[in-house]
C-alpha cells in the first residue's frame, strides 16, 4: 500500500471531499485523508495523507497556515462571503490609512466567534447544516492568533491582504470582523490558501497533473505493486519532521521498538541531546520511519507510531 503525503492544489468548484475520492480513484486506494476542509470556492494548498501517513492528518491540521484574501467592504452576507444572501450593504467613506490601522489591530491574539456555515459540530451536527436548516445556535469565541497581515492592495471597496495565522482561523470571519470595526461592514470575496507548514502553492499540484503523473511513472505495473517510492510527487511520512532530530535504535532493541515500548537512550546509536518534552524521529536500523518520540522523566514515550 502507497504511503506518504501529496501537495494537492485543490481547485475551486471541489470540496475538500471531492479532492480525497477522486484521488481514491486515480489512486486505486481507499486509504487517504486530508489535513483541513476548504471551502468549494476556496483553493490552494491541501496536503494529503496516504496510508500509513494518515496518521499525520491530525499534526498537519494544527499547523499554522498561510492565505491570499480579498476583502469586500461594505457588503455583510449570512455565510461572511460573496457566496452567501446579502444581509446589508453600506457605502465604503473610510480611507486606505483607515484600512491599514484597522487590518493592523487584528494582528497578534484575538478572540473570534466560529461563522455558522463552517464544519464544526454541536452535538454531532455540522453547523452548516443547521444553518442551511434556518437553525442558529450560540457559539463561543475562541482564541486565534494572527501572525502577520500584509496588505497587497488596496482599491476600495477591496483590499487584498495576505494573512498567517494559527489552526482553526476563519479568513471570513477576519474580513467581517475588519469590516465591522471600520463601521462598514464586510465579507470575504475570494480565498486561496498558499501555504500549510512546509507545503507551499508553488509545489502543489492539482488533480489532473497527478493523474497524468501516476500514468508516466507507475511504469505499467499493476496498482497492487504500486510504491510510493516510485511517484516523484509523494513525500515520505518522515518529511514533516524534519525539525526533529533523529535517532536510530540499537538492533537488540528492535523487538521493543516494533511492540511500540518506551525507548531509553542507551537504547539509541548516538542519542541526540534531550531535555523535557524534546522530541525526535526514531528509525530501526535500516532506516524504516518508526515515529516521534518524547522525552519523559527518564525515556522516551511514543507520540506517534508509523511502523506497520
Amino acid at each position: 500500500m502507497l504511503s506518504g503525503i501529496i501537495n494537492v492544489y485543490k481547485e475551486k468548484g471541489y470540496t475538500s471531499f471531492d479532492v480525497v475520492a477522486k484521488l481514491r480513484g486515480i489512486l486505486k486506494m481507499k486509504k487517504i485523508g486530508h489535513t483541513g476542509t476548504l471551502d468549494p470556492d476556496a483553493e490552494g494548498v491541501l496536503p494529503v495523507c496516504l496510508g500509513k501517513a494518515t496518521k499525520v492528518c491530525e499534526l498537519l491540521t494544527d499547523k499554522n497556515k498561510e492565505y491570499e484574501t480579498v476583502m469586500l467592504l461594505g457588503t455583510v452576507t449570512d455565510t461572511q462571503d460573496i457566496s452567501g444572501e446579502v444581509l446589508s450593504e453600506k457605502k465604503v467613506s473610510v480611507t486606505e490609512q483607515e484600512v491599514l490601522a484597522s487590518v493592523e489591530s487584528f494582528v497578534g491574539n484575538y478572540m473570534q466567534t466560529p461563522p455558522m456555515y463552517s464544519a464544526l459540530k454541536i452535538d454531532g451536527k455540522k453547523m452548516c447544516d443547521l444553518a442551511r436548516a434556518g437553525i442558529t445556535v450560540e457559539r463561543k469565541a475562541r482564541p486565534v492568533r494572527i501572525f502577520s497581515i500584509t496588505v497587497l492592495k488596496i482599491e476600495l471597496p477591496r483590499v487584498w491582504m495576505r494573512v498567517e495565522c494559527s489552526k482553526g482561523t476563519y479568513i471570513r470571519t477576519l474580513c467581517q470582523d475588519i469590516g465591522e470595526r471600520l463601521g462598514c461592514g464586510g465579507c470575504m470575496e475570494a480565498l486561496t490558501r498558499t501555504k500549510v507548514a512546509d507545503f507551499c502553492k508553488e509545489e502543489a499540484l492539482r488533480l489532473a497533473q497527478i493523474e497524468a503523473l501516476v500514468k508516466e511513472q507507475a511504469g505499467g505495473l499493476s496498482p497492487e505493486n504500486w510504491k510510493a517510492e516510485m511517484f516523484s510527487f509523494v513525500q515520505p511520512v518522515d518529511s514533516v519532521f524534519l525539525q526533529y532530530e533523529k535517532a536510530v535504535v540499537k538492533e537488540r532493541f528492535l523487538k521493543a521498538l516494533f511492540n511500540g515500548n518506551r525507548i531509553g537512550e542507551d537504547m539509541l546509536l548516538h542519542a541526540p541531546a534531550r531535555h523535557d518534552n524534546s522530541r525526535i524521529r526514531i528509525y530501526d536500523g535500516k532506516g524504516n520511519f518508526a515515529g516521534i518520540y518524547e522525552w519523559s522523566k527518564d525515556s522516551y514515550k511514543p507520540v506517534k507510531l508509523f511502523l506497520e
